[in-house]
């Protein structure tokens, strides 16, 4: 039978091959060190746990629930805001809740986009800036990812030769899956472009407490006057390892929000009570637990950095993110990302995610995860010396059953 429109627009999930591998190897009684998927293993600080299990005995909060979220959650999230970047928000028209900022993009899409809707999107960048458009019958127009000034003149080509105009420009700072850190400057250029051609800036920011270097993330709504252009999306899965409770914001100029706002209202009626009330408990706290996760993340990036490179995989330290993006050893690069990365399955019991997954720039990378802790990470690393030393002894059978890349 033909795929359906939609589903036709969808390349196959190579991350799904890399998964099925994994699973292969762990039915064989593989010991698989996954540092593929960007799912937290640090459990949810205890007070909101508890915040959660004291709300949910109330039966009242079974109920169907606020889909834009309840007022206090609103508040909460406008409250953080105006304290980590000194942005003043109405809770009431320019903050909406989420089920992860993944859930607000997809939806977000579907408010704004018509068919031939030409979207600025980076590549390579997380899955759903792309997807979430195409499902809503845009069409993407690369750009680069890097927020230096090689990033504005594909910017002013895409506004002189696409038709129609350019729609909406994405920005993901700190960048998944790159680790790029952008600064308060650069995103008044960007302001400065968006209001020059009348495009949306969507800004996702789901990174903005896992830094390392002392330098928060700023915010694109920190410029005067961005309020006018954007809406940016956080979420509450890394920064309070709550990934499972899929709690996310989007919050910005009125117009998009309540296009969002009513775009869900007939999608879905929010995330559960107690979980809002908890998320509202999270982030109305001191800030203690943010620092714990953010100093954990840094300790396995530091050995992660330093346990790879000596076993002959050089990964850059991230300045940001709970990621690594490395570039594949010289000797595998003409195989691409995807089977190096199922090479890595199959000889070295390490899972990482194929950078081609997150757009054909990023065929050269593959994403380290921060996803296990320090003991593993150092296993891994073992695992990977033993595969790279071995490599030219072995290579030869791989390369044959593997096609090249042209």
């Amino acid at each position: 039978m033909e795929e359906f429109h939609k589903v036709r627009r969808l390349p196959p999930y190579v991350f799904e091959q890399v998964n099925r591998l994994k699973a292969s190897a762990r039915a064989g009684g593989a010991d698989i060190i996954d540092l593929g998927m960007g799912n937290p293993d640090l459990p949810t600080p205890k007070a909101i746990v508890d915040k959660l299990c004291e709300v949910v005995q109330d039966p009242r909060t079974h109920r169907y629930s606020s889909s834009k979220g309840i007022p206090g959650l609103r508040r909460a999230q406008a409250a953080y805001y105006a304290r980590r970047f000194g942005v003043k928000l109405n809770p009431d028209t320019q903050v909406v809740a989420t089920l992860g900022s993944k859930e607000g993009f997809a939806n977000m899409a579907q408010a704004i986009t018509a068919p031939g809707d030409v979207i600025l999107c980076p590549n390579p960048t997380y899955p759903i800036h792309a997807f979430g458009f195409l499902m809503a019958g845009g069409v993407i127009r690369s750009i680069p990812v890097e927020p230096d000034d090689s990033f504005f003149p594909p910017l002013e080509r895409a506004v002189r030769h696409s038709i129609p105009k350019p729609l909406a420009l994405i920005l993901n700072y700190p960048s998944n899956p790159t680790a790029y850190v952008a600064t308060l400057d650069f995103y008044k250029e960007v302001v400065a472009f968006a209001k020059k051609h009348d495009i949306i800036v969507l800004s996702d920011l789901a990174y903005s407490e896992i830094y390392f270097d002392d330098m928060p993330p700023p915010s694109v709504l920190e410029v005067p006057g961005a309020i006018d252009v954007a809406v940016e999306f956080t979420s509450m899965s890394k920064t309070f390892s709550m990934p499972g409770w899929r709690m996310g914001f989007a919050v910005g100029n009125e117009r998009l929000i309540a296009a969002l706002t009513r775009v869900k209202s007939y999608l879905d009626y929010g995330a559960f009570t107690p979980i809002q009330v908890a998320a509202t408990h999270a982030l109305n706290g001191d800030g203690s637990d943010i620092a714990e996760v953010r100093n954990i993340y840094k300790r396995r990036r530091d050995i992660l950095v330093e346990s790879f490179g000596k076993a002959g995989f050089d990964v850059p330290p991230p300045a940001a993110t709970m990621f690594a993006w490395a570039k594949i050893p010289e000797k595998f690069r003409h195989l691409g990302s995807l089977e190096f990365s199922k090479l890595l399955v199959e000889k070295a019991d390490i899972a990482v995610a194929p950078g081609i997954g997150f757009g054909e720039q990023g065929d050269d990378y593959v994403r380290i995860a921060l996803v296990e802790n320090e003991h593993r990470i150092r296993q891994a690393a073992r695992n990977l010396k033993r595969f790279l030393s071995a490599a030219d002894e072995t290579m030869h059978n791989v390369i044959s059953l593997n096609a090249h890349r042209s």
